[in-house]
């Protein structure tokens, strides 16, 4: 065993693990991965509009 493990049961340990792998996962499943989400889709949206601005609306030019 490790010096830091010396005097913890083994079960303590994993449990320890276990709960800081479950709050790692909730932080990313519902903090982080939202955000990059919405990021993601309102940069996309962003860049569509502003392409419209310079090229004009999609469809025919109606001449």
């Amino acid at each position: 065993m490790s010096e830091g493990h010396a005097t913890e049961p083994e079960s303590e340990c994993r449990d320890k693990r276990r709960r800081k792998e479950l709050t790692h996962f909730l932080i990313l499943a519902f903090g982080i991965w939202p955000v990059v989400a919405v990021g993601t889709v309102g940069g996309y949206g962003f860049l569509v509009w502003m392409y419209q601005l310079v090229a004009g609306p999609p469809g025919p030019s109606g001449h």
